[in-house]
């Protein structure tokens, strides 16, 4: 068996549903052989069901120590927040999962400075992914967010509409914070060699139906609340593995990631933009769409400083101004 590499990889709230599928999801895809899983609640249910699994050439540990989970990681992904229930939105988690961020942050430098990436995913990931950078000490493209799953979800409107494979959906993206706000862009978007853009307004997808479609899209993850009874923990777990397996080395991650932005335009931010994502980090570029796009990816940035400014009142951070004092790299 071949593993992309030997590198501890911890598994952060493995004890709950998205961190017990994306522990399976990272033995099956043959990571690493050292994995570790972490949680304040025993993970030890979850490691003696993957050893009974009959993944038996790997070391299964599982704690609720973070010197002992975060010592030696050279990879982390981090599910460990409190879900979303249904009639909340991402943004009503910020406080509480922010100070998960900030001690997450912390314990990074503290215990595994010489980290090599951090897959943040839980909720509002855009805020808590920041707040790790910042007090984790890392370089920028070190630490990327869950923004896949928006545009996965386009993806995924598209293809049932027009009945087709989704790998035959060419050039879905969502860009900026991964919730309500998000700017869903489908300017670049085919289907089946087919532009997106000469089907909008016709019989075949009137104008009407796409504008729902879109916020059908911003909207998915309260959609999966009310059909499962709870929030998503397959799809984001899996995405979230794919994404440390491109920062390991495997094939580069196939969609947009949040990533530390800091542009004349946008700054000081975590926000999805066109990014590739590989064992050299993450990299990206302000998207271009039409105006209208734009204007929804600027209203997004707008509501992110809003609520990173909360963070401030809530002393959860620093002003911006100050940053750099507790992380050099910012």
């Amino acid at each position: 068996m071949k593993f992309l590499t030997k590198d501890k990889l911890t598994i952060v709230g493995a004890a709950g549903m998205i961190g017990s599928n994306m522990a399976q999801t990272a033995l099956m895809m043959n990571l690493t052989p050292n994995i570790c899983l972490y949680d304040v609640f025993s993970p030890e249910g979850v490691a003696e069901e993957m050893r009974q699994s009959g993944f038996d050439k790997v070391n299964i540990t599982c704690t609720t120590d973070p010197k002992e989970a975060f010592t030696g990681a050279k990879y982390i992904i981090s599910s460990g927040g409190a879900p979303r229930k249904e009639g909340m939105t991402r943004e009503d988690l910020l406080a509480g999962n922010c100070k998960i961020a900030e001690d997450l942050g912390k314990d990074i430098k503290k215990y595994c400075p010489d980290v090599k990436h951090v897959v943040i995913i839980f909720n509002p990931a855009d805020l808590t992914g920041l707040v790790t950078l910042l007090y984790s000490g890392l370089k920028p493209g070190q630490v990327t967010t869950l923004a896949g799953l928006d545009t996965t979800r386009l993806q995924s409107a598209l293809a049932k509409k027009f009945g087709v494979m989704q790998n035959e959906i060419k050039g879905c993206a969502t860009y900026g914070g991964h919730g309500e706000q998000m700017a869903v862009f489908g300017s670049h978007v085919s289907i089946k060699g087919r532009k997106l853009t000469d089907i909008i307004g016709t019989s075949e997808f009137p104008t009407e139906e796409w504008e729902q479609m879109k916020k059908d899209v911003t909207q998915g993850g309260a959609a999966i609340i009310k059909l499962r009874g709870r929030s998503s923990f397959q799809s984001p777990a899996y995405l979230s593995v794919e994404m440390i397996r491109s920062a390991m080395g495997g094939e580069p991650f196939r969609f947009p990631v949040g990533t530390y932005v800091k542009t004349k335009k946008y700054d000081h931010i975590m926000m999805a933009m066109k990014t590739t994502l590989d064992q050299n980090g993450a990299k990206f570029t302000v998207p271009k769409g039409t105006p209208e796009e734009n204007a929804k990816l600027d209203a997004s940035y707008e509501h992110l400083c809003k609520m990173r400014d909360e963070l401030v009142t809530l002393k959860i951070v620093p002003p911006v101004s100050e940053w750099s004092k507790i992380n050099p790299n910012l």
